[in-house]
């Protein structure tokens, strides 16, 4: 064995792991809108001049606010929406409170939009928001086989020398290796005029932070170097990484190095380690080192370059049969062993293998991936954990705790001196969410390739927008415990807007964003204006204080456009003779057409004709004597000019008043 390999195997307690980048944001441009032939009747001016006129409603409010709103006018959205909800309290439904907050958030009006957030949640508001996910999203804690997004910074119990190794003991200790100058029996380690390695103990607060550094044994610091533990649960026991010293002495394979062995410590309760022993599988002519025990405590785990080695170290295990007692070391196999170095294992309580590699492609030197340890001692899937966890140094020495988010790394990727700047990071989880969905027809369910889906902050500030391929699929990557809307827009449809408040937790929401197709036929104008239907009493034909709302509109439109010519057409419920309800639809056609000449209209610009019960909405008929069901379902024209009908009334008033109505057509 060469002397570049000696080398490389003393230092294997120095150096190792992880890498993977990803990053982009795209900026799509809006497409362009077709001009529709009655597309210059602008819905908002109408309101604007209905309002000025002295004409209010809770429904005017609303669609002002969200002419606004659905443009990012947040200014005027919060003026009208304020409106609707302080004239209109009853009639104010949840999700314009919540649209209000947002408005306000804008203006950074926070104490306002905080008072509209209580009137949300009053009105039943959290069935706006998506609080519900997956019990068991795919993040690391459950199969450690994603990515995550991590923070990183260097603790503070850091040297000036080469610090790494790190591993819990209990749930607020980490024990590492130092090679700091207050190590036991200091000594000068020629190959890198560094003092030799002991292993020291932090306390770990509630952050993560650790404090209180100092050596954990002088029974288990010697002169030669110490590094890399395993605990046992209860803390009694320890596996640690040393020189081949024990006793006072040094043993040296053929080519006089002293290699690496792994040895066993006992504590007895009294604070002091010792029954310090040898492993049995260690050899003076190979290394074995870095254990790390299975979450059973029934298996041991380490690196080694023992015979039946794949690359130049390997990961191997070996059962633990009882005290001192040892099966044979079986390597992982080449599903996990490279050519090259695999080292410094490490395995969570839900079973997953982190170790550093410099054998598979990665962002360079020793990177760290994770895999899922089977208990037959197979592996699942190997993923790079990626960036920030792995740089293009080395990275090595991981440990998780994946309940809590929260672990620790060596690396040196800020010195240019290797190993020699191996310092420790505390790493914690970053909490994303995986927003995702479809955009589809509400009605069909039918996707809308195209669609444009925007992503909004709390404060209704645009984040990302991005246009739906013929997948109709959109994707956000957005933090945890915040408030987002996503809202899907389209030419051919009206917006819709999602809330969603996301968890605490790492995972993925679905959010489907089912829109609502326009659908308003050219000519109509009330469907144009959103018109409320223009109801009559029974057996009435007066403008009612509603309907006069309504005219409003139409007023508002035919003054300012002048080329408008309107066919006014009512109707009227099933209920008495055909005849007189044609004679009752014709005097309510004539008086919404006098209500508009009234307020200045040229009466040749307004027809109106009754058409009765000839065009019922639904099938709200009446009993006659010409056959079971009579109406314009199921009768000719001469029957139902000719039809004497009962009294039998099949549906409800609120059913009725549906066929009450008056319709404004414009003439081509």
């Amino acid at each position: 064995m060469n002397t570049l390999l000696r080398k490389i195997l003393l230092v294997t307690l120095v150096c190792f792991i992880t890498g993977v980048s990803f990053s982009q944001k795209n900026q799509i441009a809006k497409a362009n809108k077709e001009f529709d032939r009655f597309s210059y009747i602008d819905a908002r001016e109408i309101y604007l001049k209905v309002v000025e006129d002295g004409y209010k409603s809770a429904e005017i409010y609303q669609k002002l606010g969200d002419t606004y709103y659905w443009n990012s006018d947040y200014d005027n959205a919060a003026k009208w929406y304020s409106k609707l909800i302080t004239e209109f309290p009853n009639e104010a439904e949840a999700e314009y409170y919540y649209r209000a907050s947002q408005s306000l958030k804008s203006l950074k009006k926070y104490d306002e939009a905080d008072k509209m957030m209580l009137g949300f949640a009053a009105k039943g508001g959290n069935g706006l928001l998506l609080k519900n996910f997956e019990k068991d999203p795919n993040y690391l804690k459950s199969i450690g086989l994603v990515s995550k997004a991590y923070i990183l910074e260097k603790v503070s119990v850091n040297t000036d020398y080469s610090d790494f190794g790190p591993s819990f003991y209990g749930d607020n200790k980490l024990v590492y290796a130092t090679s700091s100058n207050k190590s036991e029996g200091f000594r000068i380690y020629e190959w890198n005029q560094q003092p030799f390695l002991d292993l020291f103990m932090a306390d770990i607060d509630e952050e993560g932070k650790l404090s209180n550094p100092r050596s954990l044994s002088k029974e288990i610091n010697t002169t030669y170097h110490e590094s890399s533990t395993s605990f046992s649960k209860d803390g009694k026991t320890v596996y640690f990484t040393r020189n081949n010293f024990i006793n006072g002495k040094s043993g040296k394979d053929k080519d006089k190095t002293i290699r690496l062995k792994l040895y066993k410590a006992t504590n007895n309760g009294d604070g002091k380690w010792g029954d310090i022993v040898e492993l049995p599988f260690n050899s003076k002519e190979y290394s074995v080192a870095h254990p790390a025990l299975s979450p059973d405590e029934k298996r041991l785990y380490f690196s080694s370059d023992m015979p039946g080695t794949i690359g130049m170290s390997d990961l191997w295990f070996v059962d633990i049969i009882g005290d001192n007692t040892y099966g044979v070391p079986v390597n992982l196999g080449d599903q996990i062993n490279t050519e090259a170095r695999e080292s410094f294992p490490y395995i969570s309580k839900e079973g997953n293998l982190y170790y550093a590699t410099d054998g598979l492609a990665g962002l360079g030197g020793y990177d760290i991936y994770v895999t899922k340890l089977n208990e037959d001692g197979t592996t699942g899937d190997i993923t790079n954990l990626g960036e920030p966890i792995n740089s293009n140094q080395d990275d090595f020495g991981f440990v998780l705790n994946e309940s809590k988010g929260l672990g620790y790394l060596s690396s040196n990727r800020d010195g240019e001196k290797g190993s020699i700047d191996d310092d420790i990071y505390r790493i914690q989880e970053k909490c994303v969410i995986e927003l995702i969905g479809t955009v589809f027809d509400e009605n069909s369910k039918e996707l809308i390739p195209g669609a444009e889906v925007t992503l909004l902050d709390e404060n209704n500030k645009v984040i990302n927008t991005i246009i739906v391929g013929e997948d109709a699929a959109y994707n956000f990557t957005v933090e945890c415990s915040t408030t987002y809307s996503v809202r899907g827009t389209h030419e051919d449809y009206k917006p819709n807007e999602k809330i969603v408040t996301t968890p605490d937790k790492t995972g993925q929401i679905v959010v489907p964003i089912p829109l609502q197709r326009k659908g308003c036929p050219p000519n109509d104008l009330g469907c144009i204006l959103c018109l409320q239907p223009i109801f009559f009493d029974f057996d009435r034909y007066n403008i009612r204080p509603d309907a006069e709302i309504e005219l409003a509109k139409i007023l508002a439109a035919m003054v300012k456009y002048p080329q408008l010519i309107i066919d006014i057409e009512s109707h009227t419920d099933s209920r008495g003779s055909f005849s007189y309800n044609d004679g009752l639809s014709e005097k309510r056609a004539q008086a919404s057409r006098s209500w508009l000449i009234s307020k200045g209209i040229a009466s040749s610009r307004l027809t109106a004709k009754g058409y009765g019960e000839r065009q019922l909405l639904n099938r709200c008929v009446m009993f006659g004597e010409c056959g079971n069901e009579i109406g314009t379902y199921d009768c000719t024209q001469e029957q139902l000019n000719n039809i004497k009908c009962s009294d039998g009334i099949k549906c409800s008033e609120a059913e009725h008043q549906l066929n009450r109505r008056s319709m404004f057509l414009i003439q081509n």
